[in-house]
């Protein structure tokens, strides 16, 4: 087995072809197809399912891409720890909840980004996949909430990880809804107000329960669900149809026209923050990544808590 078997099959399994893997690495679809053959032997596996529409994992395949990520981050750390090269290439990624403050905070950090060589990734996505992004060092920094609920649970992913929670903000939560909506004159929102409307919520990983949720009160049943994956499919919903969706209050740049944000009756709360992982060093663009967070949270009005 080496490190060159386990990152073709990485980028494999990311692709979801060998021949897009192999364009992707500059190398030729005989070479990875070789080398994939060759581990799949060594080990007594098949990882991949191949059929005329691609590649896809087996269930040996699927564990032992978690092992290998490991191994090519733990090698990826070691030879950046080490290396002579005199180049300086700035690196950030970022895993983040849908939340367009942490996407602007992103890009300040980049526009503020001199450097002749620099590479930076953002992912918006499910809870759990940020939890495995900093864990497995794939990202510098998560951004998600927590609350009553499902802080429990988070913690215990947090400490399983080595990770560590840095809070934010906390915010009363809101009701997102179209300004034409037959709630959107309402000072406040009661929950049963709610029940007859459809429910967004952004989609999570399928091994995920309700405590991965990115909206407070995923738990209690709702007769209509409706479930996205990007914030601009949401703004679309909210501007079209009648349904809602809860979150911080926060407004993104895409909904500041045509959305009305209302507080929800609750004591329930929403605590902000991110997690980075404890044996990450934090360089010079993480502090100014954060640094920008701070300063686009201080500026919104509806954060009742800041943390400085």
């Amino acid at each position: 087995m080496t490190l060159q078997q386990l990152r073709y099959i990485l980028a494999v399994a990311e692709y979801g072809s060998i021949n897009a893997a192999a364009t992707r690495l500059y190398s030729s679809q005989s070479n990875l197809s070789t080398a994939i053959k060759d581990l799949e032997s060594e080990l007594g596996i098949s990882i991949f399912r191949r059929s005329n529409r691609g590649v896809t994992l087996t269930n040996e395949g699927t564990e032992l891409l978690g092992y290998a990520r490991q191994v090519i981050t733990q090698a990826d750390l070691l030879e950046a720890r080490y290396s002579h090269d005199d180049s300086d290439q700035a690196r950030l990624a970022v895993s983040t909840q849908h939340y367009s403050f942490s996407v602007e905070a992103f890009v300040r950090t980049l526009e503020e980004c001199g450097g002749d060589e620099y590479e930076f990734v953002l992912r918006e996505t499910g809870t759990l996949q940020i939890i495995e992004d900093v864990k497995e060092f794939r990202s510098e920094i998560g951004i998600l909430y927590t609350d009553n609920y499902n802080q429990r649970v988070l913690w215990k992913a947090f400490d399983d990880a080595h990770l560590m929670f840095y809070p934010l903000f906390e915010t009363p939560v809101h009701v997102f809804v179209g300004e034409h909506h037959p709630l959107a004159k309402r000072k406040t929102i009661q929950p049963g107000d709610l029940a007859e409307y459809p429910r967004y919520s952004f989609l999570q990983d399928e091994r995920n329960s309700f405590y991965y949720s990115e909206e407070p009160f995923a738990y209690l049943p709702h007769a209509k669900n409706v479930r996205i994956t990007d914030r601009g499919t949401l703004a679309n919903l909210l501007a079209s149809c009648n349904g809602y969706t809860i979150s911080t209050g926060l407004l993104s740049s895409e909904m500041y026209t045509g959305i009305a944000s209302i507080p929800l009756e609750t004591k329930e709360t929403m605590k902000v923050g991110y997690v980075i992982h404890q044996g990450r060093d934090t360089g010079w663009l993480l502090h100014s990544y954060i640094a920008n967070l701070k300063k686009l949270i201080a500026a919104c009005p509806d954060v009742t808590s800041y943390v400085s």
